[in-house]
Parts: C-alpha cells; structure tokens; sequence
C-alpha cells in the first residue's frame, strides 16, 4: 500500500519560515519523481515545486521561484520542501505527490499518489 505522509505544517508569521516533509512508503521511491502542490480555500490546487527521480532536476512555480527549495533523500524515503519568506497569500493546504512518469507535469491530475496534506498558515 502506497503511502505519503507529510509534516511540517503549523502557524508562522509572514516573513518566516517553514520546511515541510513528504514521507513515501510502498514504492520504490527512487524511481519517482514527487511534485508538492497547494490549496487554499476556494481555489483549485495549485502547483508549486517538484523534483524528478534522481533529484538532478527541480522546478518551481513563478511565485515560488528564490523562496521555496525542494530536495529528496532516497536513502530515506523523503522529500523536503523548504519555504522561506513566507507570505499571507501562501496559506494553503499543502500537498506531496508522486509519478512514476518519465514526463512530469504540474497539472495535479497527472499524478497518480498523494498525501493527505498539511496545513500551513501564514499571519500577517
């Protein structure tokens, strides 16, 4: 059974910052790229950084880009989603999925395995 734990999510003042964590069990890890997407109410699910399979390639959304760092330890079965600078609008739940894919993509419906989310909310 696959399984994507993620932690990391809590309360944090605008400007500060959080690192998110994606647990995987249930598949050979390393042979998937994991992507973290973001919801926050009222809005569909967005995305927001991945990582491709041997870490050698990353991506991140526009807003994203000098704050958020994506990283993947296959040794241990995570993958880590550092977010610095936080801001009010990066309130969201947050999510970790993974592809088996060679083709990823940052359209959420073409992963296959997800995480139940964490929540991270940012105060003003």
């Amino acid at each position: 059974q696959v399984q994507l734990v993620e932690s990391g999510g809590g309360l944090v003042q605008a400007g500060g910052s959080l690192r998110l964590s994606c647990a995987a069990s249930g598949l050979p890890f390393s042979n998937y790229a994991v992507g973290w997407f973001r919801q926050a109410p009222g809005k569909e699910r967005e995305f927001v950084a991945l990582i491709t399979w041997s870490g050698g390639s990353t991506y991140y959304a526009d807003s994203m880009k000098g704050r958020f760092t994506i990283s993947r330890d296959n040794a241990k079965n995570t993958v880590s989603l550092q977010m610095n600078s936080l801001k009010f609008g990066d309130t969201a739940v947050y999510y970790c999925a993974a592809d088996a894919s060679v083709v990823v993509t940052r359209v959420p419906g073409g992963w296959r395995y997800w995480g139940q989310g964490t929540q991270v909310t940012v105060s003003s």
